[in-house]
């Protein structure tokens, strides 16, 4: 459960996500401000030779007490409880899922032209959420494995349109 815990990258990640990024048009990189993320968006940036802005509202969940613990050390029924509905049910002292969606939807956009953006699973699938109108167990329902490369299109409009163009892992 890392939520705004500021941990590494895991090892190896940042060539991994220079390797992801080559093929993909942007003329600059955004990122959560935590290290996880804004290192590697770095990485990219220095190999790219792209502009690098931080922006914290694509950190991911913020767990509160459960930040940095591990899921298995939970009392289950709370899990259960913030998996089935974690607006009514968010982590103690944590974020709700709508709360996430709101500020990852003004980040998504406050974005103009072609960005890669390096954030985490939690903020993605907000992302993937606000475009597409997913529910949270809609976007929970498939797996984002480190390095994973997601293209969206946000309509210039800023309606709640938008296209998911591809997924590797």
């Amino acid at each position: 459960m890392l939520g705004h815990s500021d941990e590494p990258a895991v090892p190896g990640g940042h060539d991994r996500l220079i390797a992801q990024a080559q093929s993909i048009a942007a003329d600059r990189i955004v990122a959560s401000d935590l290290r996880r993320a804004a290192d590697g968006a770095s990485a990219i940036g220095e190999a790219r030779d792209l502009p690098l802005w931080l922006d914290l509202r694509w950190r991911e969940l913020d767990f509160g007490a459960w930040d940095g613990c591990d899921p298995a050390a939970l009392p289950e029924q709370d899990l259960q409880r913030f998996w089935a509905d974690p607006d009514r049910h968010p982590p103690p002292g944590g974020e709700s899922w709508s709360t996430l969606r709101k500020r990852v939807r003004a980040a998504l956009f406050a974005l103009s032209g072609p960005a890669i953006v390096v954030a985490h699973a939690g903020s993605i699938r907000a992302a993937v959420s606000v475009l597409t109108g997913l529910d949270h167990r809609g976007v929970w329902a498939f797996d984002l494995p480190y390095g994973a490369v997601i293209c969206m299109r946000v309509w210039p409009d800023g309606g709640l349109t938008g296209q998911i163009t591809g997924l590797k892992p």
